[in-house]
């Protein structure tokens, strides 16, 4: 989806002959466009964290165990990403509360502006949102497998269901008490405690986020049929004016095609005249012929100069 931002102020920004915004009412989109920039922004860093946090994710599986550095840039990361989902989703909902109470002119423009950036900034948030739990997802499962397989080393077969319990205790010391009597080695120990803490941190933050996350996809999901006819608004604006653009183009070249063709004819009867005048003067006296023709050459160049297109003109005929 193209971004829109721009095409709306200057729209709201409009002045002179064109249609005039009370002072007060352009105020209050100036402001309005003020938060929407502010819930963009946030909605930007989420993205760029979300993608530093993949890349963290990628560093502390390529390890047996991460270290401090790693897990401190990956806190880092993930207090970002709390911090501006929290700044957006607030700015979010009191846009809709908004939305909600302003009766009076839910069919204004500027209401219908509103309702359309907030929309799509709502849609926007929830897919990066989304793809964030999905990056913690796959940073889960990919634990818990690495869990599976150290167990497996030390000959302590466990299903699915009984590591989700293991894990869901959130206790290192009580989940590793079960496998420390099995002779593993300090390394495997040391792999599996770090696996944990780092689905116990995940699980916390993933819980944190839920609250926020659910509440704007709920919110997204009774606007999809407005959000999608934004976007399909958007797309038939795109093919109106790609249309036009073409339509244009094919007029000009017909225009360029027609201007050919009227022009040359145009000069035919003239030259059809001047071969009758010449056979008429040949059979008269030579001073008559003389006389006539000089009236004929003036009469016709003045006709040119008028008919012919600017690339054609003739001087004018000056008489001494």
């Amino acid at each position: 989806m193209k971004d829109r931002l721009e095409q709306l102020k200057a729209k709201s920004d409009v002045a002179g002959d064109d249609v005039e915004v009370p002072v007060e009412n352009q105020a209050f989109m100036d402001d309005f466009f003020a938060q929407i920039e502010e819930i963009r922004s946030s909605i930007d860093k989420i993205d760029e964290s979300v993608a530093q946090a993949k890349k963290l994710y990628s560093t502390i599986l390529s390890a047996p165990t991460s270290e401090q550095k790693t897990q401190d840039d990956l806190e880092a990361v993930t207090n970002d990403i709390k911090k501006a989902a929290g700044t957006a989703r607030n700015k979010l909902k009191s846009i809709e509360k908004q939305l909600e109470t302003n009766t009076e002119e839910r069919s204004s423009a500027d209401t219908r502006i509103r309702k359309s950036q907030h929309a799509i900034l709502a849609k926007k948030f929830v897919e990066v949102m989304t793809k964030y739990n999905e990056a913690q997802t796959d940073f889960r499962d990919k634990s818990k497998g690495r869990i599976a397989r150290q167990l497996e080393i030390t000959g302590k077969t466990t299903t699915d269901e009984e590591l989700e319990e293991m894990l869901e205790g959130g206790n290192a010391a009580v989940f590793t008490a079960g496998i420390m009597e099995s002779g593993i080695s300090k390394q495997a120990l040391n792999e599996i405690e770090a696996r944990h803490k780092d689905i116990v941190r995940l699980e916390s933050s993933i819980k944190e986020l839920h609250d926020m996350f659910v509440d704007i996809a709920m919110l997204v999901e009774n606007q999809g049929g407005m959000i999608d006819k934004i976007e399909s608004n958007m797309d038939q604006s795109v093919g109106f004016v790609e249309r036009a653009v073409a339509d244009t183009k094919k007029a000009a070249k017909f225009q360029q095609e027609a201007r050919r063709v009227i022009e040359w004819p145009s000069i035919f009867p003239f030259v059809f005249l001047s071969f009758f005048l010449v056979l008429f003067l040949l059979s008269l006296p030579f001073i008559v012929s003389l006389y006539f023709f000089l009236l004929c050459v003036l009469f016709l160049s003045r006709i040119l100069c008028l008919s012919l297109p600017l690339s054609f003109h003739l001087p004018p005929f000056r008489s001494r």
